[in-house]
């Protein structure tokens, strides 16, 4: 049974590999393509046939394309790994997230981190915020929650992150069930990079706050900077 989990979860990494790699292809043929392909156009050989103002037009023109493309190529990397993420940390990604979803007006959402000072490993912070990522998106789309609410903790080895929401939501038998059907591909994902950061996950309702909560524990590896 472990060795048939551990395909189920090798195979669900594999998927969501592809899945993205086809996602950025599109978006580069579909739109980066025509971009470079019509800036192209205007920097043609025909160029040296047209009068100063006409090739400075040109000129012009396909700098204007050059530069939306440059633009749209970053907004196609900053996708794979956000620059917030990169530059200041988990925390002020997370918390940029977070704002993200305040704005919105739609729920009410904290972030509360405690004394992380010293960052975990970019891979492993990467990592993490994909996990985030994936569980809020879940919790926006079935929960019905009016609140999210994220706590992280500092153990001597390990960190936790607690995720805590009103609604509906999941226990751990639904969670183990879920990412065995073809119907969790979303949970089989989070299985994979937690097992890849060596990390448990767990879900439980809290009938004392109402509110259901998804606790990862995952050891600290500190990165020495």
């Amino acid at each position: 049974m472990e060795a048939e989990q551990q395909k189920i979860l090798l195979r669900a990494s594999i998927k969501s590999q592809e899945e993205e790699r086809q996602r950025i292809a599109a978006d580069l043929h579909d739109d980066a393509g025509p971009l470079l392909a019509t800036a192209r156009l205007y920097l043609s050989e025909n160029m040296v046939h047209l009068d100063k103002a006409s090739q400075l037009e040109s000129i012009l023109s396909a700098k204007q394309i050059i530069d939306e493309t440059i633009q749209l190529i970053r907004n196609i990397s900053h996708s794979l790994t956000p620059p917030t993420l990169k530059n200041f940390g988990l925390e002020s990604a997370v918390n940029d997230f977070f704002q993200k979803i305040n704005n919105s007006g739609s729920f009410n959402a904290e972030c509360t981190f405690n004394n992380y000072s010293k960052r975990l490993k970019v891979e492993k912070e990467l990592t993490l915020f994909r996990i985030i990522q994936e569980l809020i998106n879940n919790i926006l789309r079935h929960s019905n929650a009016s609140f999210i609410q994220l706590a992280q903790h500092n153990g001597e080895e390990n960190m936790l992150l607690k995720l805590s929401y009103d609604g509906n939501g999941l226990s751990q038998e639904d969670y183990i069930r879920l990412s065995q059907t073809g119907a969790g591909l979303g949970l089989k994902n989070i299985q994979s990079r937690l097992k890849v950061v060596h990390g448990d996950i767990w879900f439980e309702f809290d009938p004392s706050k109402s509110s259901y909560n998804i606790t990862i524990d995952i050891p600290k590896d500190i990165e020495e900077r």
